[in-house]
């Protein structure tokens, strides 16, 4: 039997020393797992540092490293006698500054301009921060109150009877395009093959005309009662608050909604008719400034932001629409979205501006500036109710089931289950959609609005800055003010998708 002893267990000689393990972090580790880990990785590496050397490093020596930052005129921008180029002619920037802000807008009136970028701010920073509290009163104050402080600001101008008056106004035109409407479902009929069911809708169309004629007659008669009396503005606001919070007590709120309505009402009117006390709307109010005279980074936001907010309610209902059960509805909403996404933004700003004022009644004048509005409007809404409809869809039915056998009914499903996941399933889309609509607002300048790209290209034609960098230098600087809204834009989407997805996380 073979004598086993401890030595052959052990081993007599030592092993040899390992390679050291390969850094995967910091920036060395980066470079040597991604960027050169493999013969193709390294052609690609090569390839896009060479496409970096020959765009970005002329790029920073335009802009900076031979730019001019000081002069009075061209003389500053021009080649010097050595023949040395020159880059960047930031003097210009600095002389045509005030108009790529405010177009034409009055020296003397752009204070307005500036405390309504202020507001803006104020108002929309406190929304964007999560823990900010008493975001409600914060939303409804950006959402209604800051539009209309916002238009008496920006355009100046006064008051007469906005109240009763402006209620009645705005019923009675309302209820005249119904029944020209109604009359001409009715003429179009006469001949035609579908001339029974034309024939119908215009005589529904026409009853209906008839019965808010009915009711805007008491309107009227407050009106008129007002006026003639020569009451005061208040009286008028507070004889709508009344109004408005009989309608909502009549619709089926009961005495307590309609208590809440009168006090809503009140405390809104209020602050309206505080408002009006501080800008003096009752007494003439600010200087008028015609939409024709705005120009600038103004018009870009003013259009960018009224589209991307009015836009997504219209998305929202269309997009409901065209899920919904009633043939009717989602008829309607099927063919104004693919009406509205068949015809290019240029073609919707031409029908707005030139032919929208031809179906108004003949004493009814839209400005230019809201034609625009609303016809980007109405085309971001369309393209907005697909991203939405995407959404929806990806919610599964049990959703719905689930909050039915609970006994919520179908708007609370919506409003409070459906829609909240399905607006977090496409965050992404929405703000690709917002970032697309405040670059094309450049196409303004072609219905005679100066935006920022507009107000740029009239100050080429200023010869006293005529120079062969003036072009380049003055489309760099808008480049970097569209790159800044847009990319804050993606990253703060970014946020808020990481945000209402941390639970997934986990």
């Amino acid at each position: 039997m073979t004598d086993i002893t401890a030595s052959s267990f052990v081993r007599q000689d030592l092993v040899p020393e390992r390679a050291a393990p390969v850094k995967t972090t910091g920036l060395f580790g980066f470079v040597r797992t991604r960027l050169l880990n493999s013969p193709t990785n390294i052609l690609l590496t090569i390839l896009a540092l060479a496409l970096l050397w020959y765009t970005i490093v002329p790029a920073l020596k335009f802009l900076l490293v031979d730019a001019v930052w000081s002069g009075k005129d061209r003389n500053a921008c021009l080649a010097d006698n050595a023949g040395h180029q020159i880059g960047a002619c930031w003097p210009y920037i600095q002389a045509k500054l005030t108009q790529l802000i405010y177009g034409f807008y009055p020296a003397a009136e752009r204070w307005r301009v500036n405390l309504t970028f202020v507001l803006a701010a104020a108002l929309l920073l406190p929304l964007l921060i999560p823990r900010l509290p008493a975001k409600g009163l914060n939303a409804g104050l950006f959402f209604f109150a800051f539009p209309v402080v916002a238009f008496f600001l920006l355009r100046g101008g006064g008051l007469s009877g906005f109240g009763v008056s402006w209620l009645a106004g705005l019923l009675g035109l309302f209820d005249d395009s119904i029944v020209n409407a109604g009359q001409i479902l009715v003429d179009l009929s006469q001949g035609s093959a579908i001339g029974p069911l034309l024939w119908g809708i215009g005589k529904i169309t026409l009853l209906l005309g008839t019965r808010m004629g009915w009711a805007i007659l008491p309107l009227n008669w407050l009106r008129d009662l007002l006026q003639a009396s020569g009451q005061p503005l208040w009286l008028d606001f507070a004889a709508t608050a009344a109004i408005v919070s009989l309608i909502v007590l009549v619709l089926g709120g009961g005495v307590r909604t309609g208590s809440r309505a009168l006090i809503g009402s009140l405390a809104t009117f209020a602050g309206i008719a505080v408002v009006i006390k501080l800008m003096g709307l009752d007494r003439g109010g600010l200087a008028v400034v015609d939409t024709r005279l705005w120009g600038g980074l103004l018009v870009t936001l003013v259009v960018s932001v009224t589209g991307i907010v009015t836009s997504m309610p219209i998305g929202i209902a269309l997009a409901l629409g065209r899920r919904a059960t009633i043939p009717l509805i989602r008829i309607f909403s099927i063919a104004f979205i693919e009406f509205w996404r068949g015809v290019p933004l240029i073609t919707v700003l031409f029908f707005a501006t030139y032919m929208l004022p031809l179906f108004l009644p003949g004493n009814f004048n839209v400005d230019g500036l809201v034609r625009a509005l609303i016809g980007i409007a109405l085309f971001a809404g369309a393209y907005q109710a697909e991203v939405v409809r995407g959404g929806l869809a990806a919610i599964p039915r049990g959703q719905g089931e689930a909050a039915s056998a609970l006994g919520l009914s179908w708007w609370k499903t919506t409003s409070l289950i459906v829609m909240p996941q399905a607006l977090r399933h496409v965050i992404p889309g929405l703000v690709n959609s917002f970032i697309a609509l405040f670059k094309d607002t450049s196409l303004v300048s072609i219905v005679a609005l100066f935006d920022l790209l507009g107000s740029l290209h009239a100050t080429f034609s200023d010869p006293t800055w005529s120079t062969p960098t003036t072009a380049f230098t003055g489309f760099a600087f808008a480049g970097m003010i569209y790159f800044v809204f847009c990319f804050g834009m993606s990253r703060y989407s970014l946020f808020v998708e990481n945000r209402l997805n941390a639970h997934r996380r986990h």
